[in-house]
């Protein structure tokens, strides 16, 4: 088995709470428009009152990664404005059902490899993490891809919860967002040389993972709705059950305690905080290593697809963009900055694209 333990440090380590805002904008809350918040009017803000401010842009981050959930399909109900805007987003970023036989025709002669976000993606978002189930129809067509093409899971979640979640042998688990990753232990189809593959990016962080995984239990015990989840090399804060109010007191225990320790940073998701070791290491560096670890890494045979939900997803759609092959699918059901080429609505949706991928390539193989 092939044990990568590496540690890599982040240039700006030292800064204990990174606030990730794109360059352009944030998303509002307003469905589908987007405020500006120029990275250098954040930075300024900080300098002026550190404390304060940073607690106050991560509520109004908060705040704006949470948009009003609209339905693109029943566009004939949207204000004029809005039906432009998600048009106009559409064709940036048009269907992969849609686009399927375009996909389709890009993979000829090439591996397709299948990397997949869970929450928002396999199953539905939920309002207790512990059960966001998988159903048993989406399980089958995660199975029917697998057995084609080399497939990995890359989620935020613990690696060992989330595969409990899939109850699928021989896929590749990535957890804590790619810095826990096993592959298959048994030979496979797609793992000829029986060589297992084991990484675990921030080992050295564990007992620091841990101990802000407590703290934070104790603080959250005063705010209805929220909950922790120590997803062992990350921690999640969810605030999806809390009362909007409340976020500036979610926010507030979370960089307090974040305040305390320097080597972590403080990264956001879909109404869930993660706090995370401060190396280079994302879901974008995850599926490089997969690629490399499956004898991929400079092929021009080989045709990455990314499906996930959320903003840490992105990392994974800028690798591809950048390696000028494969394709990135988000999915949401409203317009929102993103490096993906294509869109898919939500969970039932990237079940049709899996299921429609594999009826291509059993075709493809009749045919030869």
């Amino acid at each position: 088995m092939t044990n990568h333990n590496a540690l890599i440090p982040d240039a700006k380590a030292s800064i204990g709470v990174a606030v990730r805002v794109p360059n352009q904008s944030l998303f509002s809350p307003g469905g589908g428009r987007y405020i500006s918040i120029p990275r250098k009017k954040l930075v300024q803000k900080l300098e002026a009152d550190p404390s304060q401010t940073r607690i106050n842009t991560w509520i109004e981050a908060m705040r704006a990664s949470s948009p009003t959930r609209t339905r693109p399909g029943n566009i004939s109900s949207l204000p004029e404005s809005k039906e432009d805007e998600h048009s106009s987003w559409m064709a940036q970023h048009p269907s992969a059902l849609s686009m399927f036989e375009e996909i389709a025709e890009a993979s000829k002669g090439k591996q397709i490899i299948m990397f997949l976000d869970y929450d928002g993606t396999l199953s539905p978002i939920v309002e207790d993490p512990e059960r966001a189930y998988m159903s048993d129809e989406m399980r089958n067509a995660v199975k029917g891809v697998a057995k084609y093409f080399p497939t990995a899971i890359v989620t935020g979640r613990c690696r060992d919860k989330v595969r409990r979640f899939v109850k699928l042998p021989g896929l590749y688990y990535a957890g804590s967002h790619g810095m826990d990753i096993k592959g298959p232990s048994k030979k496979t189809k797609h793992n000829k040389n029986n060589k297992g593959v084991l990484f675990q990016a921030a080992n050295e962080f564990l007992p620091m993972i841990d101990q802000v995984s407590k703290c934070l239990v104790e603080k959250m015990r005063d705010v209805e709705g929220a909950s922790v989840e120590n997803n062992k090399f990350c921690v999640s804060v969810h605030y999806r059950c809390v009362d909007q109010k409340d976020w500036g007191l979610v926010a507030e225990h979370v960089t307090s305690i974040l305040s305390e320790y320097p080597k972590l940073r403080l990264t956001q998701g879909r109404k869930v905080l993660e706090i995370r070791p401060t190396i280079k290491w994302d879901k974008g560096k995850a599926l490089e290593f997969l690629l490399e670890s499956l004898g991929f890494a400079n092929s021009k045979n080989v045709l990455p697809i990314y499906i996930g939900d959320d903003r840490t997803d992105e990392d994974a759609f800028q690798v591809l963009r950048k390696r000028g092959e494969g394709f990135g699918i988000l999915v949401s059901k409203v317009p929102k900055e993103t490096t993906a080429t294509y869109s898919l609505q939500e969970p039932s949706e990237v079940g049709e694209f899996l299921r429609r991928l594999v009826e291509w390539k059993q075709m493809s193989l009749r045919g030869r």
